[in-house]
């Protein structure tokens, strides 16, 4: 066919049109469910095997792929650098946990292979395409059969996995790890012990509620609440946190007052401001000095479209909005202290950027030994995601910001992911004719189905009974498990990028890609 020939010849059209007519495709939604970016990926499967049928081999230069997946997985481990390592204490059975599911599915593939009529090799290469993982195939021996195997596995390998996102988010909207709703409240202050400063008083409540005002008498001034005050019987204080908080202190204090500190702005007023100075970001509130400075504190901050209350520890980056509360004549002041820039949002910061996916690429590409001999590489992907998180943790070395911006990186990583989706789709679809063309594709398609299922199911119950994970970041979690950006990709479209879905990836991710490369590379020593 004449049109597929010339795509042929310009690949760089191609690639394009998969995007444009793939996303137009995921944005269709039939009973509110819409596959969003993994339509990129089914739509090049299915053109690239149309073509293949007519002769023609379609097919994006490989290096797309790894750009695209890199710059993916950087930006995702840039922007969730912080939740990462904040809850990698509490996480480390749970990535135990993917271990093992992975290893049980390798079990899977080596036991019931051979029941199936299947050589180690088919069966070492639905095991990459089961859990649709390039660097695992390599590992395993890239050799034909195994590429058999593995395109036919890959394409249940992403509609399975995503079968069971879909049973993690069906109660999503009872999950117990929803982000809290801030809430503020004046408390008339009837009970507290002696000498009990403001800062005694959030310490007493781990930081989670914020004391922002105080009146002292009657019809005194509204004053900034100062860490090294003590409060005394008959206070007034505004006390900002999540509503449970809030409503401990409010019990334990006293009772709700009837005066709105709030609203009297003739002394104390407020403001939300754009974090856009790069001197601000990468440092803890803590370290501002805004007391100290302008008679200012911070009552809260949005990231993305989370408000969290504005803890000291808590580490500032480009794009944040932040709620100040300073004196009235020093607000503007302040507000420029922090830029106030809707730049701030857009800025990429090349530096980071560059030198970030330089050590990623780096990282992936050092080798590393296996069991038994040999050695094998984590792959840019990884290596990406690695340094993305580490950055992203960091903040600040010396003058030079090691974050992007949450917003920023939204751009890159949609682009790097559709880019990586639909050159692996075009891959695939060129192979899959010639796979099914194998007299044993039932016999694969079935291996798969079962590495797919048990692998996914494994995680999904452990994770959710015994780990009590909520829907939503479980969703992310499986998307990490199968280390799929496509599923990822449907979880964020399924729940309008809630922070948790990316935490759960990124949290997955590392231990998902080790033990696929180690299991595979066992699987293909035994072929």
């Amino acid at each position: 066919m004449p049109v597929f020939m010339w795509l042929a010849e310009h690949p760089e059209v191609l690639l394009f049109t998969l995007v444009g007519a793939g996303m137009a495709i995921g944005h269709v939604s039939v009973r509110k469910i819409s596959l969003g970016a993994a339509a990129v990926l089914f739509l090049a499967i299915a053109v690239s095997a149309w073509a293949s049928a007519w002769g023609v081999t379609l097919e994006i230069p490989v290096e797309v792929s790894h750009l695209g997946l890199a710059l993916f997985t950087f930006c995702v481990g840039i922007s969730s650098g912080a939740s990462f390592f904040n809850n990698l204490r509490t996480s480390s059975v749970a990535m135990l946990g993917v271990a093992a599911a992975i290893a049980l599915g390798g079990g899977v593939d080596f036991f019931v292979g051979p029941l199936l009529g299947l050589t180690a090799e088919e069966a070492a290469g639905t095991f990459a395409g089961a859990l649709t993982n390039t660097p695992s195939l390599a590992a395993a021996g890239n050799t034909p059969a195994a590429t058999v195997g593995y395109s036919v596995a890959y394409l249940f390998g992403v509609v399975g996995m995503l079968g069971l996102q879909q049973l993690a988010l069906r109660n999503a909207a009872q999950d117990a790890d929803q982000p809290a709703v801030l809430a503020q409240a004046d408390v008339r202050i009837d009970r507290i012990a002696p000498g009990t400063t403001v800062r005694d008083l959030e310490l007493a409540h781990d930081d989670a509620i914020e004391l922002t005002r105080v009146r002292r008498t009657e019809d005194g001034p509204i004053e900034l609440a100062r860490d090294t005050w003590p409060l005394e019987v008959n206070d007034v204080v505004t006390v900002v946190g999540a509503e449970d908080a809030v409503a401990v202190v409010v019990k334990e204090l006293g009772h709700p007052s009837s005066h709105h500190l709030a609203q009297d702005r003739r002394s104390l007023d407020f403001r939300r401001v754009t974090v856009s100075d790069p001197k601000i970001s990468g440092r803890k509130i803590r370290d501002l000095g805004l007391e100290d400075a302008y008679g200012a504190a911070i009552s809260r901050v949005r990231r993305a479209d989370v408000d969290m209350v504005a803890r000291p520890d808590l580490v500032l980056q480009m794009g944040d909005r932040v709620r100040i509360v300073a004196p009235r004549t020093r607000i503007a002041e302040v507000s420029t202290f922090f830029g106030d820039s809707s730049r701030g949002l857009t800025i990429i910061n090349p530096i980071a950027l560059g030198l970030g996916m330089a050590l990623g690429f780096g990282l992936g590409s050092t080798p590393l030994p296996l069991p038994g001999g040999g050695t094998f590489s984590l792959g840019a992907a990884l290596g990406c995601l690695l340094v993305g998180l580490v950055l992203g943790r960091i903040g600040r070395v010396g003058p030079f910001v090691t974050t992007l911006p949450f917003t920023a990186t939204a751009v890159p990583s949609e682009l790097g992911l559709l880019l990586f989706l639909a050159q692996a789709g075009s891959r695939a679809g060129g192979q899959i004719l010639n796979a099914f063309g194998s007299g044993q594709w039932v016999a694969i398609l079935a291996l798969g189905a079962l590495i797919t299922l048990v692998t996914g199911l494994s995680v999904w119950l452990f994770q959710s009974r015994v780990m009590g994970m909520g829907g939503t970041t479980l969703a992310g979690f499986l998307a990490g498990t199968q280390t799929q950006p496509a599923l990822l990709a449907y979880a964020n479209g399924r729940t309008h990028y809630d922070f948790r879905v990316s935490t759960g990836y990124t949290t997955a991710y590392p231990m998902a890609m080790i033990a696929k490369i180690l299991v595979a590379s066992l699987l293909g020593l035994a072929a």
